[in-house]
């Protein structure tokens, strides 16, 4: 049957059959028997996931179609269903990812409105940084730290490099925050780390250079991480990991190790949030006016009201605000 607007020879006057001619069913697959695993790391829209049951085995893996845009990111806890093998050339799709506990997020920029998550579900971020060789940039550990409390997570300073320089000046300004630390140098017997890290899933972060990757290897000795050198000239280190890796720790626990960073924008941050990992300190702002932001020369911020060594806290507080609010990504 041709319409008034073409002719009969032309292709377009003839009607075309209905889209979604077919009923689609409200039923959806229920994936009951879709065998749960966790991204140990990500490579070009491939996952590599371990099994959490069974032999634990290493099984490579798509997103499937269903889940859209939503990410999958190290430390997602998955559902995978097709061939789940392992067997070289084998592929399972990503159909499920469940409710994270926690997000480790940043921003490129602080004026970057896009957060990038870098890793969920773990309970601690272990922030490493050398006491020289690269020399520490209190700058990077503060946002660190500001990221962790956002987060929900417990934060851990690592300090490598002591045989270089005294940790006594980098301790000093995070002790009345009440930071968990721990000193290391090259050789070292690594007891107390083990035992900080044991039955947790920490992710480690820091700059280039700073004895991540040397961390790791002692940790994990069949982990084979690359250990970079640091430049002479820029006092900066080379990325050695190029991406994100889960790994379970021998015993109990879990690390992840993350490329070297070189900046970590805050956008995402607001302050309530930080002054909220600080009970004693999120107290004192009850009678903070409306929109107080809790920084040095706020009107009738109730930190003022800080009395003893809480005024050390107060000043290492803002110290941390300020960090966020500076522009400065590193």
């Amino acid at each position: 049957m041709s319409t008034g607007r073409y002719g009969a020879e032309d292709p377009e006057s003839y009607e075309r059959p209905r889209r979604r001619t077919r009923p689609r069913t409200k039923d959806r697959p229920t994936y009951d028997d879709a065998v749960p695993a966790v991204v140990v790391t990500v490579d070009r829209g491939r996952y590599t996931c371990r099994l959490v049951e069974g032999d634990q085995s290493v099984v490579m893996a798509m997103k499937s179609r269903p889940l859209g845009r939503k990410g999958v990111v190290v430390g997602d806890r998955v559902r995978l269903v097709g061939d789940t093998s392992g067997d070289d050339g084998s592929l399972a799709r990503i159909v499920l990812v469940d409710e994270r506990t926690t997000v480790l997020r940043r921003t490129a920029d602080d004026d970057d409105p896009v957060e990038r998550v870098i890793v969920s579900n773990a309970d601690q971020l272990v922030v490493v940084t050398a006491l020289a060789d690269p020399e520490p940039r209190q700058g990077l550990v503060d946002r660190a730290l500001v990221a962790a409390y956002a987060a929900g997570m417990a934060p851990l300073l690592v300090l490598t490099k002591a045989d270089l320089a005294d940790p006594e000046p980098v301790l000093e300004a995070y002790r009345p925050l009440g930071v968990p630390y721990v000193v290391t140098q090259r050789g070292a017997d690594l007891a107390e780390l083990r035992e900080r890290l044991a039955g947790r899933t920490s992710v480690l972060l820091g700059h280039s250079g700073v004895g991540k990757s040397t961390l790791v290897n002692a940790l994990v000795p069949d982990a084979f991480r690359e250990v970079g050198v640091v430049n002479a000239v820029t006092g900066r280190g080379r990325h050695t990991s190029t991406s994100a890796l889960l790994l379970a720790l021998p015993g109990d626990g879990w690390i992840v190790d993350t490329p070297g960073i070189r900046s970590f924008g805050l956008n995402h941050v607001e302050p309530d949030q930080l002054i909220e990992a600080f009970d004693d300190l999120h107290e004192l702002t009850r009678s903070c006016p409306r929109g107080c932001t809790h920084g040095d020369g706020e009107p009738e911020c109730g930190l003022d009201e800080a009395t003893g060594q809480q005024v050390d806290r107060v000043r290492s507080f803002r110290r941390l605000l300020a960090s966020r609010e500076s522009g400065a990504a590193y």
